[in-house]
């Protein structure tokens, strides 16, 4: 029978690790296996991660363009077609994500008007189209804003165009 303490791995399956730099009896002697000279013998003794023998490395060679904004908010689109999945009548960031209907995080909620909805809906979000208020409205529902804070530091000098 099998059972834990019995089991052991075939045979050549494992090997003794190499004693490096242990007398020449030991078929690892002196230089360790890494020859007699040369970079590579010295301690320290590599290239730099990336480094293609003074030839122009790759990272180098390709192109760079633009850059990701670690300010940029991430905005959830919801339509009105996928609020049929929702259990609530309330839709939100957070009742959203819990119906699945959003997956990640998101900073802010834009609702889109397309399709049709039966249900009154109480909506918070960020910002709402014309088309999907009139629907929101024409089925009963209310619509609460949620104020997008305006950002931080002094507002930027508008500079009147020449010749104006």
């Amino acid at each position: 029978m099998l059972t834990l303490n019995t089991i052991k791995a075939h045979p050549g399956a494992t090997h003794s690790r190499k004693r490096l730099g242990r007398g020449s009896g030991s078929g690892h002697g002196p230089t360790a296996g890494k020859g007699d000279k040369g970079q590579l013998a010295r301690s320290g003794g590599s290239v730099r991660p990336g480094f293609e023998g003074g030839q122009m490395p790759l990272y180098r060679r390709v192109p760079k363009r633009g850059f990701t904004n670690i300010h940029a908010r991430s905005i959830g689109v919801v339509n009105l077609v996928d609020l049929a999945r929702l259990s609530g009548t309330v839709v939100s960031l957070d009742s959203l994500r819990e119906a699945g209907i959003l997956k990640g995080r998101f900073d802010r909620l834009n609702v889109l008007g397309s399709g049709e909805i039966k249900k009154a809906y109480t909506v918070h979000a960020h910002k709402v189209s014309e088309s999907a208020k009139d629907k929101i409205a024409k089925a009963g529902g209310t619509i609460e804003m949620i104020a997008i804070p305006r950002p931080k530091g002094k507002p930027k000098k508008r500079v009147k165009p020449a010749g104006a």
